[in-house]
This record gives C-alpha cells, sequence and structure tokens, in this order.
C-alpha cells in the first residue's frame, strides 16, 4: 500500500519505532504457523480464509499488505519474553490468539454488515455470509487445535483460558447487537463500556496471559497480565470509536463517519447522549434512523459535530488515558522491572495512539 506524503515524511518517536520492530518480528514467527493452519482447510474455506488474511486477491491470485497489525500475536510473545520466557515456545498460542481474532472479524463483519476491511471489500461481501460463518467457525477450530497439537505442559490451561475468552467475546457480540436494536437513549454508558471490554479487552488480556503462561508465571503474574491486556483493550476500543466518527478514509480504509451512517452506539456517540443539554438533546434528535437515500456527507458531518459539543469526542479520548494509566499500573504488578516491560507498553502505546 503507497503511503501518504504525511505518513512518508513523519519521524516516528522511539517508541512508535519498537513497536513497528515488534509487530515485524511476530508477524515473521506467525505468518508461516498460520499459512499452515491456514493451507489445511478445505478447498472452498480455504480459498475464503486465504483472502480474509490478505493473502490472496478473490480470483486466488497472490496478494500482499492486507494482513492485519498482529498487535494481539505480538502480546503473547512481548508478554513471554517479558516474564523471562523463549518466545518460539509461545508461537503456537500467539497463532492461534490470531486465528481466534480472525474468527472474530469475519463474524462481526457479517452481522454488522461491515463491507469493507483492511482497505478491500470484506470475506462475506466477496464469497456471501455462509462461506464468512463458516470459515470464521474453521478458524476457531484450528486455534483448539494448535494448542492441543502444542505438546506444552500450559496447552490445555491456555487452551481452556482461549475457549473461555471465546465465550466472553460471544457475549459482547451478543451485547452488541442488543444495544444496537434499542432506541439510543435506553443505551447507558455502563453497559456499553462492558460490552466493549468483552468484545475487544478480552482477546487482548487473553493474548498477555498466554504469554505469562508459557513464560511459567504464577496465577497472580498472569491475572495481572490479563488485567493490563483488557484496559489497553478498552482503551483501543475507545480510540477506534473515536476514529470510526473523525477517521481519515485514506487511512481508516472505511468511509468517512462509517459508525454514523449505520447508527452505532459508539462509546463517543453514548457518552454524548448521556452528557445532558442542549448538545445532547440535538445529538438525541438527528440520530434516529435515516431515511433511505435521504442522508448526504453534510448530514454525518453535523452528526458528527454535535458528538463532538456533546463533548462525546474529549470523553473518549480522555477515558482511554484513564484506561491506559490503568494498564501500566496492572503491567507493574505482574513486571516490576520497567526494562523488560517496555514492549508491552511499546504495543499498548501503538494501539491507542493510532494516526486518526
Amino acid at each position: 500500500m503507497t503511503q501518504t506524503t504525511e505518513t512518508a515524511n513523519t519521524v516516528q518517536p522511539p517508541e512508535a519505532q519498537e513497536a513497528a520492530t515488534i509487530l515485524a518480528q511476530a508477524r515473521a514467527s506467525v505468518d508461516p504457523v498460520l499459512r499452515r493452519a491456514v493451507e489445511a482447510l478445505p478447498g472452498s474455506i480455504r480459498r475464503v480464509a486465504l483472502y480474509h488474511f490478505g493473502w490472496e486477491h478473490a480470483d486466488g491470485t497472490p496478494a500482499v499488505g492486507h494482513a492485519g497489525k498482529a498487535v494481539r500475536p505480538a502480546l503473547v510473545l512481548a508478554a513471554a519474553r517479558a516474564l523471562g520466557g523463549r518466545t518460539e515456545q509461545a508461537v503456537p498460542a500467539a497463532a492461534a490468539v490470531e486465528l481466534t481474532h480472525n474468527f472474530s472479524l469475519l463474524h462481526d463483519d457479517v452481522m454488522d454488515r461491515d463491507a469493507t476491511r483492511r482497505h478491500r471489500p470484506t470475506a462475506w461481501a466477496v464469497f456471501g455470509d455462509a462461506d464468512a460463518i463458516l470459515t470464521g467457525d474453521a478458524l476457531q477450530a484450528q486455534a483448539q487445535r494448535l494448542l492441543v497439537e502444542d505438546g506444552n505442559p500450559v496447552a490445555c490451561a491456555a487452551m481452556a483460558r482461549l475457549a473461555s475468552c471465546v465465550v466472553e467475546l460471544c457475549a459482547g457480540q451478543a451485547a452488541d447487537v442488543a444495544l444496537e436494536r434499542r432506541d439510543p437513549a435506553e443505551t447507558s454508558l455502563a453497559e456499553t463500556l462492558a460490552m466493549a471490554e468483552a468484545k475487544t479487552g478480552a482477546l487482548l488480556g487473553c493474548a498477555c496471559a498466554l504469554g505469562g503462561l508459557y513464560a511459567g508465571a504464577g496465577e497472580e503474574e498472569v491475572a495481572a497480565l490479563d488485567a493490563f491486556g483488557r484496559a489497553a483493550g478498552l482503551a483501543f476500543q475507545l480510540i477506534d470509536d473515536v476514529i470510526g466518527i473523525w477517521g481519515d478514509p485514506a487511512r481508516t480504509g472505511k468511509p468517512a463517519g462509517a459508525d454514523l451512517v449505520v447508527r452505532k452506539k459508539s462509546l463517543p456517540v453514548v457518552a454524548a447522549l448521556a452528557s445532558g443539554g442542549p448538545a445532547a438533546d440535538e445529538l438525541a434528535a438527528r440520530y434516529g434512523p435515516p431515511g433511505p437515500g435521504e442522508e448526504g456527507p453534510a448530514d454525518i458531518e453535523a452528526i458528527a459535530l454535535a458528538v463532538e459539543r456533546a463533548g462525546g469526542r474529549d470523553w473518549a479520548q480522555a477515558q482511554a488515558a484513564d484506561q491506559m494509566a490503568r494498564a501500566v499500573a496492572e503491567l507493574q504488578r505482574a513486571v516490576p522491572g520497567p526494562e523488560v516491560a517496555g514492549g508491552l507498553l511499546s504495543l499498548a502505546e501503538f494501539v491507542t495512539r493510532r494516526e486518526r
């Protein structure tokens, strides 16, 4: 993918450079395992998976540049390294986490009717709902299979933790679907935060916890790593929701104000609606279902401005900072020495300070 002039000319701070290096190393370690897991799938499911991971175009020809950032497997390996483990032993767990993540993406895209991911059409938009859902199911099965066949003494505990995480992911998605059916005025900020932690924080927490398990960490350290990942994950979701409203389409790969177009009850929107006052009332009046073909870019811009005036953007950014502070405190419980925790902190900073 061609860089924008702004991105190409920007000098990255040291922590961003460290995160980029960690992500590239994780991708290099995990990709061969992912490819083998995908290549082992039956023909039609394999084809969809290869497309979804960005390794092939829809016609089956090779493709590059759409595989995602590998944040979750990088967290597994960074957590193992921070607690003195051998990262190569944690690679199967890292690959299992990435397979699980992509299972959730395939299913979420179908349920949310998201037509674009990673700057190209989503799998369901190309191959249909059934093939996308079945491919997601197969990826989740392959994730469990990797851990079963690993042979590491902690593999069984890792598999149980990952399975519990999947149940939490499903519960979070179910809550999200239920919230989207409700009137905006009937949606509370507390339940929206809980849903976001289940949908996003749970898997980042699980990734960090699995790294701790493979490093031989005790229960307290593993629990602290899980809490670190959850807090960083919630911060990530808050920033992601900000980007979903005010992000640059050239960088997000989605239309401007994509979350507003579908009236998504994202965290900035719910916070704005709950703020009270004239700005919140204006937003509530605008946030009803749009009429078919009646809404243009100017309408979406007006809604985004209403969210901002009601404080939704400022609240989300402040809350993301608070969650990062919580993440740092939890990490200090698991890894007292900052010199060995740097990789985890760099990754957490990376996911919460993405370009808009």
